[in-house]
């Protein structure tokens, strides 16, 4: 380390009423003969930042700071960052694990003779219990009073656990359910323009537990999600490490045409970006059009960054952020001491054409994006409106195999809607949720207009639909009663039903059981339409087959229709009182009528109103849970929710870079396997292994809950691995869910029950994939149960980076196909064994593997893998065991360190 260099770029800054901070300038750096960093892209030199400031000689070298100062857009990407977040945010789903590991690296670090205060967060955190509320009760006036009511009983025990970990671990700020989402509590509340720690001032930066952390990135703020597995050692205050990535940038020009919404938008590059291969890379967006988008508009984008497979989709702060900041209640002196840092950075304002040396550049004409939505499989799949009837018919027609469903169209609909039968392309869900769409305003106030239209010419929802609002805050509900849309949504059958994520991360709740009977008795097509994030399917209920995402004022048009095969641009919506038929341009707001609402949604009050002191302490349903106390947790032996995490175990502390011979695949599968798919979130049937297991130990069917809120109980998760009813496998053709061939025989069986008789037998197991293996939710889960069920290894064409790095921290090896080899064309039937050769300590970043496939008639191939091992401290974790046994090794050292020097 070059101190005197870093010293040099120490500077003062006045950010006004009396704050008066230093600040390590990143400017100073080419100032002083340190590379181009004047021609970076804004979010690698905010990342740059980090790396400066926190340079300490030990974990942060000054080499990282010259190598990523002479980062170049184009170059072999060999050096991995050592980038320390500002604070970290948590939701439930991966949060509450996480607290758990955590717990259970304290207990093995006091039963070591150390005190239980070296295992806790060392930067601030910030946690919402928002993944949790089911929505059981819908469409009538006290379904939020009753699905909270539900939620508070059935999560209980775990509600439990987080208020003892409240006291436990200092420095967690707690957002009880019914607070809102994790990502518009950021956008609304806990980003604070900027950072400052021991008078020391830097721009914010965070990293999260859920995927879609990176909704951030529309406010300036460079974040993105990683799994609880990886967040564990940023909460412990350890940089994450990461691999110095390309940066594509977006060229934004001209504008959005009137009607058309974020929502269209996002789909639209969602699209787009897939298409530009940018898994895994920075994208930056410039250009003279960034200035008219909005921050929420901005967020919208930004949100579905893991929908396109990039890390971040960012957007510098610009005068559009300080107008946000404002309107969401920050105040004035914060927001130009903001204002004022980032400028000093030269981080302000979006950059022009030529400005920056980007890795590729795209261009995003804002003026072609048309009315769209995406479905029915996956959010990369867009479909312009006026072409949904036609690609509805292809898709429903289409054979199983080339991603359709094998059906001829069904007769049309009758007359008489309450004696209809259910058919497919039919709505059965039509639900406004959270996460996307609800922190933008502008589609949020346009359907309630569209909502306030509609009731006004006499239409109604569809008696067949299921309709649901869950805003991802509070502040969407002080704004709709406001402008008074909220009444027309009511009648319509979208009463807010929760605060919570709800439709979008599965926890729809049940449909009307006859109707439920009639489309499994008929193998109906159902559907479901929301202005969420992800359609994957089997995610959204186990009745609905179709999903499509699209804009909240959409939900509430399909609400009204009924079905999908319409063509709702130039098809009539229904009949209004007046015996004529209405159209979708009928009730779709003027931009007069919309600027008019937006102007009663622009108030900081309902902000600064709604988020005034300590909402934990004033949530009367979260003080009605018992606060216990104590350094460590008491384990319920007879708990069927929270059980002592496992993998710290012996068997867990050894290094898993050792050779892999006489394997068995415990599972053969296609393209875009999803983390739904390999953990489902949904609920847990009585069926399955995991039902079986709950109801051995007396919980009745109705007490089930979901996979979501038994995270803490590794016996009820490692029974639901890759038990998704969708779940497509290869070795049992023709069937679909959680089932394989065990090998030698071929014995159908649950993957679970397979796992455990090759662990019998000591046979280790790998995975085979296609492309883009873990696409979706950074589910920890999915990584865990792959490691409980004993699989060694993940062999695939390509890696989702979130899911990658979690089977990293699992101690599951990520081995990909070299050269652009196909799965399909090693022609595996199941029966085979596998070596995996070339595995030892010793490996090197992007060590050359092989494959041996021993075949049942005696033959044998080799195929070259890469193992994808990023980093050096990804090398670090195989060698432990995986991320939990590197922590407690390092925690080990540090406290004897400690000790010694006392």
């Amino acid at each position: 380390m070059t101190p005197d260099l870093k010293d040099k770029t120490c500077r003062d800054i006045n950010l006004g009423s009396g704050r008066k901070y230093r600040y390590f300038s990143v400017p100073a750096l080419e100032e002083n003969g340190i590379g181009k960093v004047s021609r970076m892209p804004v979010s690698l030199r905010i990342v740059l930042e980090s790396v400066l400031r926190n340079c300490d000689g030990k974990k942060v070298l000054w080499s990282h700071v010259e190598s990523l100062a002479n980062w170049q857009p184009n170059a072999p990407r060999e050096t991995e960052i050592p980038f320390t977040v500002g604070r970290i945010v948590l939701n439930c789903a991966a949060g509450i694990p996480l607290l758990g590991d955590l717990t259970a690296v304290r207990s093995a670090m006091m039963r070591r003779g150390y005190p239980a205060e070296i295992v806790g967060p060392k930067v601030p955190v910030d946690m919402a219990l928002d993944h949790t509320l089911t929505v059981d009760y819908n469409a009538r006036p006290d379904a939020l009073k009753l699905n909270t009511a539900l939620d508070i009983r059935r999560n209980a025990e775990r509600y439990r656990f987080v208020k003892w970990a409240m006291q436990a671990y200092g420095g967690v700020r707690l957002f009880p359910p019914g607070a809102g989402i994790l990502h518009q509590l950021n956008l609304e509340l806990l980003a604070p323009g900027y950072l400052e720690k021991d008078g020391i001032c830097f721009p914010d930066t965070l990293v999260g537990t859920d995927s879609h952390t990176c909704m951030i990135a529309g406010l300036g703020t460079v974040g993105w999600g990683v799994g609880g597995i990886e967040a564990q050692a940023a909460v412990l205050g350890q940089p994450l490490f990461f691999l110095t990535p390309d940066v594509v940038g977006v060229h934004v020009s001209n504008r959005l045409r009137e009607g058309v919404t974020a929502t269209d938008l996002v789909l639209h590059v969602t699209e787009m970006m897939r298409k530009a291969k940018v898994v895994g890379k920075f994208v930056e967006f410039f250009g003279e059009g960034v200035a008219t988008l909005s921050v929420p508009d901005r967020a919208t984008i930004a949100n579905m960054a893991v929908e396109y497979g990039a890390t971040i989709g960012y957007f510098p702060v610009d005068e559009q952020t300080c107008s946000y900041l404002r309107q969401t209640g920050r105040t004035e002196e914060t927001v130009q001491a903001a204002e004022k840092l980032y400028r000093a950075q030269g981080f302000f304002g979006a950059p022009k054409s030529g400005d920056i040396d980007y890795s590729g550049v795209i261009e995003l004409d804002l003026s072609i994006v048309v009315p769209n939505l995406a479905g029915p499989k996956r959010p990369q799949d867009r479909i312009p409106l006026d072409g949904l009837k036609e690609r509805f018919a292809d898709v429903l027609a289409a054979p199983v195999a080339q991603g359709g469903y094998g059906k001829t169209p069904t007769a049309p609909a009758d007359a008489d809607e309450t004696a209809r039968k259910v058919r497919d392309g039919d709505v059965v869900i039509a639900a406004i949720t959270s996460c996307t769409n609800t922190s933008n305003p502008g589609v949020m106030l346009t359907a309630g207009l569209v909502a306030r239209n509609a009731v006004a010419l006499g239409l109604r929802t569809k008696p067949w639909v299921k309709a649901s609002l869950t805003p991802g805050s509070m502040v969407v509900s002080r704004y709709l009663e406001a402008a008074g849309l909220q009444g027309a949504l009511d009648t319509l059958g979208f009463a807010v039903a929760g605060y919570s994520c709800a439709t979008c991360v599965g926890a729809s709740g049940p449909i009307d059981p006859e109707l439920e009977e009639q489309i499994a008795a008929r193998d109906v097509v159902a559907c479901a339409v929301l202005s969420g994030n992800r359609n994957f399917e089997a995610r959204i209920h186990p009745a609905v087959r179709a999903s499509f995402l699209a804009s909240p004022p959409l939900v509430v048009a399909f609400a009204l229709t009924g079905r999908m095969d319409i063509d709702l641009l130039n098809e009539p919506l229904g009949t209004g009182t007046d015996g004529k038929p209405v159209y979708l341009s009928d009730i779709w707001p003027s931009s007069e009528e919309l600027a008019e609402a937006q102007a009663i949604a622009a108030n900081p009050e309902f902000y600064r109103e709604t988020y005034a002191g300590d909402i934990a302490a004033r949530d009367p349903n979260w003080k009605t849970i018992p606060q216990t106390t104590g350094k460590l947790y008491a384990w319920d032996e007879q708990s069927t929710y929270l059980k002592e995490p496992p993998f710290l175990a012996p068997e867990f502390l050894v290094s898993v870079l050792t050779p892999i011979t006489g394997a068995r695949a415990l599972a053969i599968l296609g393209d875009s396997v999803t983390t739904d798919h390999i953990s489902p979130i949904g609920n847990i049937k009585a069926s399955s292994p995991a039902g079986t297991y709950l109801g051995s130990l007396g919980v009745a069917p109705l007490d089930f809950n979901n996979f979501g809120a038994r995270r803490m109980n590794h016996e009820v998760m490692v029974r639901g691995g890759f038990g998704n009813q969708r779940l497509s496998n290869r070795m049992v053709p023709g069937v679909e869910g959680g089932v394989t061939a065990h090998q030698p025989g071929g014995v159908t069986l649950s993957i679970y029950d397979a796992s455990l008789r090759y662990k019998a037998d000591n046979v280790p197991l790998i995975v085979v994939a296609g492309q883009e293996y873990g696409t979706g939710s950074a589910r920890d889960w999915a990584a865990k149960a792959t490691r409980l069920l004993g699989v060694r290894a993940i062999v695939a064409e390509s890696f989702e980076r979130i899911h990658r790095s979690n089977l990293v921290g699992m101690g599951v090896l990520p081995c990909q196909l070299a050269g652009g080899a196909r799965t399909a064309d090693l022609n595996l039937d199941g029966s085979e064994r596998f070596d995996i050769l070339g595995l030892g300590d010793d490996v090197e970043l992007g060590q050359s593997l092989t494959l041996v496939i021993h075949r049942a008639d005696g033959t044998s191939t080799q195929v070259p893998l890469i193992l994808r091992l990023d980093t050096p401290v990804e090398v670090e974790y195989a060698r432990s065991g995986g991320v939990m046994p590197y922590i407690l090794s390092e925690l080990t050292t540090e406290a004897e360190r400690m000790r010694a020097a006392s």
